[in-house]
């Protein structure tokens, strides 16, 4: 692939205004949770199947109403298949979003270590000498093999 893959207008100010809107949305969501990895795999999922068992289980429930505990809430198991529903086209932009944003960031570093190697390269064919010393023993870092040093050990039993 080429260069210059993202042409981009973003300016700090922007940037500002685009972190101001993501604050107010975690603001407008405070019910949002984080939970941690072993929560997240021990959790059951939704997919589409998942799904439709929920809405065929919200039907037979409300249908028949007196099948159910005497301690289950039918108005809180509506209300919570209400906000998944609700949800679920925030969660697809967001995706989306989040996913254009990434490839966006990948593009862009990449447009910017492509050009950097262009710089690196012509520094060089300067040579040593032409005052980009610094610079260049700066840039040679990026490529710079770590010999294995006498003191590692931890590539060695115990």
């Amino acid at each position: 692939m080429s260069a210059d893959l993202v042409k981009s207008d973003l300016t700090p100010e922007l940037q500002q205004r685009i972190l101001n809107l993501f604050q107010e949305v975690k603001t407008l969501m405070p019910y949002l949770i984080n939970l941690p990895p072993e929560d997240r795999r021990a959790l059951p999922k939704m997919g589409p199947k998942s799904r439709a068992f929920v809405d065929q289980g919200l039907v037979t429930a409300e249908q028949n109403p007196g099948i159910l505990p005497r301690n289950f809430d039918l108005e809180e198991y509506r209300h919570h298949v209400e906000q998944l529903r609700l949800l679920e086209p925030l969660v697809m932009m967001s995706e989306q979003l989040n996913s254009l944003m990434e490839d966006t960031f990948i593009g862009m570093g990449s447009d910017c270590y492509t050009h950097t190697l262009v710089v690196y390269q012509t520094a060089k064919m300067a040579g040593k000498g032409s005052g980009l010393d610094p610079h260049l023993d700066s840039l040679a870092k990026r490529f710079a093999r770590r010999s294995p040093s006498k003191d590692d050990t931890s590539h060695t039993e115990k």
